[in-house]
């Protein structure tokens, strides 16, 4: 029953929003995220505790404020999500500006392939539409939803946008050796990759602290010889801006598990650095850092499928996922 539910609501929301007009649809996401910011849920708490350590000089008016347009963001992320199936090329085109691209044309050119990867900021499925839409498809990772028309229904979302998704667990096949030969073939695979969902995670220091971060996008590169190229998102008005960043290399010396840490640790300063000038658009509502886990616990995975639920999840409810995610190590 709550399986029905949730894929109903996600039909809803593809059904229905994607044709209000602009300035309804917008505005009703203001106020679902205002709705769920004055609640003072379990998520809105966290990410204040996490842009926190983002603003340590904040005091607490400035960091309510900062969790306000953290939530406006987080919600303008679903409202476009929503609505991105019936924009138009021309659409996607105008409201994406990418700084950088010559660093992923380069790699591409040169036949070596290359694993983007990037945070939860911003509107990650408008930014690899524009990817696509730019002549380079690419292979990216979903985690299995329940019930399976919402995962199928998620998947051929994301494949109309250009994007081959792999599931992440009882898809048939190994998903770490498809990336590996899309790489191989001189193929694109995009992942996000901040949080780690599994117990193989690499630590690394974050805004000072300790968190565990993806070790798969580096790993695959050190396979593959790809280059990794890490990417930050933020909104400027009415468009998103992105920035490729150039490549992080493979260090010439130490064992594999070492090049990986110190592959992960310079993504990991990348994105804090995107993240310190643009916090309100990182979109972290669960608990991140090691010091907020259980002992013996990585960052906790999601109960249910990426969120319909806006409004009552982010007041309140179960962690909130997009569905594309890294694929660990």
């Amino acid at each position: 029953m709550k399986d029905r539910l949730v894929y109903s609501a996600y039909a809803l929301g593809w059904a229905v929003l994607r044709h209000l007009p602009e300035a309804a649809a917008r505005g009703l996401f203001d106020a679902i995220a205002d709705f769920a910011w004055r609640k003072r849920g379990k998520r809105v708490l966290q990410l204040e505790s996490n842009l926190r350590r983002v603003r340590p000089a904040a005091d607490e008016a400035a960091l309510r404020e900062l969790s306000r347009a953290g939530m406006r963001s987080y919600m303008r992320y679903w409202m476009e999500s929503f609505r991105l199936p019936v924009w138009s090329r021309q659409r996607v085109a105008r409201d994406v500006r990418v700084e950088g691209f010559e660093e992923l044309r380069a790699a591409m050119e040169s036949g070596r392939g290359a694993v983007i990867t990037l945070p939860h900021m911003g509107n990650w499925d408008l930014a690899g539409a524009w990817v696509a839409l730019e002549g380079y498809p690419f292979t990216t990772v979903a985690e299995r939803l329940k019930p399976e028309e919402l995962f199928d229904r998620f998947v051929a979302f994301r494949e109309s946008l250009g994007m081959e998704v792999l599931a992440l667990t009882g898809g048939g096949v190994s998903v770490v050796g498809t990336l590996a030969r899309r790489l191989r073939e001189g193929r694109l695979v995009c992942l996000v990759g901040d949080r780690d969902l599994s117990e193989a995670g690499v630590e690394v220091s974050f805004f000072g602290e300790a968190t565990r971060m993806p070790a798969g996008p580096a790993a695959l590169c050190q396979r593959t010889g790809a280059a990794l190229l890490p990417v930050t998102l933020w909104y400027d008005g009415p468009v998103m801006r992105a920035r490729i960043h150039p490549e992080v290399p493979v260090p010439a010396e130490g064992d594999r598990t070492e090049k990986t840490r110190t592959m992960v640790q310079a993504m990991a300063e990348v994105w804090e650095a995107g993240i310190r000038e643009h916090p309100e658009d990182w979109h972290m509502l669960q608990r991140f850092w090691l010091a907020d886990l259980p002992a013996r616990a990585t960052v906790e995975a999601p109960a249910v499928p990426p969120a319909v639920r806006p409004a009552a999840e982010a007041a309140g409810g179960p962690a909130v996922e997009p569905a594309a995610e890294a694929s660990g190590s």
